[in-house]
């Protein structure tokens, strides 16, 4: 015997794990769509109106980014290949990055798969040991994974926090060598923003980078949907590295990270996760650029979807149903306990309409909600309905 256990022993305590989860509401199982990424889509072959998806501008199915991926798989082919730094970098590629540095109003760009990889590239690339991370409290998982495995040492802000953040950054203004303010400029589940200029300041002060993930703010944010930036006023003075996805707002894939030439330069020669991967596919390049067309010429999609989110957050507070009041489509319902918020996740599926749960370890402890998300290719008699649903359950929050 060498001490190692037997598979079934495995099999038979991550099965104990797994049912220990479900007693206390937290088993977590996929759900499979049967039709395309859209506001009316189909569920398991059955129609639904779908309200907890992150394709904010109603891109992912539009003709337009659907003609443009066909056409860049027809032209290239369906795989890049290999990783950029080898044969894996084609014309689509450098494209893509010099249309996201004009629509950022960036100095440069570098196109990543996803956020996730682009998060820990950045983190794991520019600070490590020696050097400290100053990261929100609420931050997404792939910022507090990156920080994580950065070695840099870690101090984490009240959410939102101004005063802490100073703090912090007063007590270690000359210990490390290099130090990096972090933030979601959105914050994914609670869709509240970061206090940007306030934190840029203090980036300025106490000469740290300002990295800023702009994943739920590119196409919400801004009169032309540039993101945070363009909402706050702030530019590339002010906010030093920015990171956006393309599977979000702008319906294809991949994500990008924007900066000075030498932070992008940095990355390429430094940053693993995208030095170690094959890079994106043509057809999620032909549809990021015919996303970025699209949204230039038709800003209004942007003020249409501030407007339908207004509409409805308006319509929970007449019910008495307590809301944020922020200028995002993420609106979440806080329901508390997490098998009453699956359940009630359930019952409005029953009636057709797919919002959501979310429970820890996503949220708090007790701070279990339902996540609905506002799309542009939603109607407002769609949301009259859903709200007509919450009136039913108004007790239940």
């Amino acid at each position: 015997m060498n001490g190692k256990l037997p598979p079934k022993s495995v099999i038979a305590a991550l099965a104990a794990e797994l049912n220990g989860l479900k007693e206390v509401g937290q088993l977590r199982f996929l759900r499979t769509l049967s039709g395309p990424q859209q506001a009316h889509t189909t569920l398991d072959g059955r129609p639904i109106l779908l309200l907890c998806s992150n394709n904010y501008l109603g891109f992912a199915n539009h003709p337009r980014l659907r003609a443009a991926a066909q056409k860049a798989a027809q032209d290239y082919g369906c795989s890049a290949g290999a990783s950029r730094l080898i044969s894996g970098t084609m014309s689509l590629h450098v494209e893509l990055e010099e249309a996201l540095a004009v629509f950022k109003k960036a100095p440069k760009t570098l196109v990543f798969n996803n956020g996730y990889v682009a998060n820990l590239a950045l983190l794991t690339t520019l600070v490590g040991d020696g050097d400290v991370i100053y990261s929100d409290a609420l931050n997404h998982a792939s910022i507090v994974d990156g920080c994580r495995l950065s070695r840099a040492q870690l101090k984490i802000y009240r959410h939102c926090d101004i005063e802490h953040l100073e703090k912090l950054l007063k007590n270690s203004a000359t210990s490390f060598r290099r130090r990096l303010i972090v933030s979601d400029s959105v914050f994914s589940m609670d869709g509240d923003l970061a206090p940007l200029p306030e934190v840029a300041a203090l980036a300025r002060r106490y000469d740290a980078i300002m990295m800023v993930d702009d994943a739920h703010a590119t196409g919400v944010l801004g009169a032309g949907g540039r993101g945070s930036g363009e909402h706050f006023g702030l530019d590339f003075n002010d906010l030093d590295i920015q990171m956006g996805t393309l599977g979000k707002a702008l319906g294809s894939c991949g994500a990008y990270v924007a900066g000075a030439p030498q932070f992008i330069d940095y990355l390429i020669n430094k940053a693993r996760s995208f030095i170690y991967s094959t890079a994106l596919p043509p057809a999620a390049l032909g549809a990021s650029l015919a996303a970025i067309e699209l949204l230039s010429e038709e800003p209004e999609r942007v003020v249409r979807l501030r407007s339908l989110a207004d509409y409805f957050r308006q319509g929970l507070r007449r019910l008495e149903i307590a809301v944020r009041d922020d200028p995002t489509p993420i609106v979440p319902v806080v329901v508390g306990d997490p098998q009453r918020t699956m359940a009630l996740s359930a019952w409005f599926l029953e009636r057709g309409v797919f919002i959501q749960g979310i429970r820890p370890p996503t949220v708090a402890p007790g701070q279990s909600l339902l996540r609905v998300t506002i799309s542009a290719d939603l109607e407002y008699s769609d949301l009259d309905r859903v709200l007509e649903l919450f009136e039913e359950k108004r007790n239940d929050f």
